[in-house]
């Protein structure tokens, strides 16, 4: 739920990077942050463990401009991919105005992502919320590797009802701004 505070004329809005454990999520926010103006970012705080894992997740505060007046700040989160980080998952989809779920595109990932989008119905349904609720786009990542599941088997599996989806190399920065901005413009239209 967007936060707007007419004293200061700033919307803030969230969105929330979701998917398994080593998929791609902080890479995403890494390349935004580096890609991006200087003016228009905030601090990239990242709380990772020693193998580069995130322990409780990322944020990036990037400003985009102004919507009727209202000076626009966009918040990307990450969530952790660990099942037993489920508690902060959970705590930081709260208020969240769109989703990018990260899919890891990588045959011996099957599973995990299945569980992981699995485990995002279930945290959003503690805040009576739905994917249909939300703009909610996908991105399929690691599309560089040997041994990936084809575009159609993830599509039929992850996306039944028909999402945006990207292809995604998130360490080269393809598929990155084309999810973030389908995201971000369904939270530009729900805020008109």
């Amino acid at each position: 739920m967007s936060l707007i505070n007419y004293s200061s004329r700033e919307i803030n809005v969230k969105i929330v990077y979701y998917g398994p454990g080593l998929c791609g999520k902080t890479t995403n926010i890494q390349y935004i942050y580096d890609k991006v103006t200087p003016e228009t970012k905030g601090k990239l705080i990242t709380l990772a463990t020693e193998m580069d894992r995130t322990l409780f997740f990322d944020f990036l505060p990037l400003e985009l401009g102004k919507v009727k007046g209202f000076r626009t700040r966009f918040h990307l989160y990450t969530v952790p991919g660990q099942v037993y980080y489920d508690a902060s998952r959970k705590l930081i989809l709260r208020g969240v105005d769109g989703i990018i779920f990260v899919a890891d595109s990588q045959q011996s990932r099957y599973d995990a992502n299945i569980e992981s989008l699995y485990n995002l119905h279930e945290n959003l349904s503690e805040y009576n919320l739905k994917l249909d609720d939300l703009p909610y786009s996908i991105q399929y990542n690691k599309r560089d590797l040997e041994d990936i599941i084809s575009i159609e088997d993830l599509e039929q599996e992850l996306n039944p009802k028909k999402y945006p989806y990207f292809e995604g190399i998130a360490t080269q920065g393809v598929g990155v701004f084309d999810t973030l901005k389908s995201v971000a413009k369904g939270v530009l239209r729900n805020l008109s």
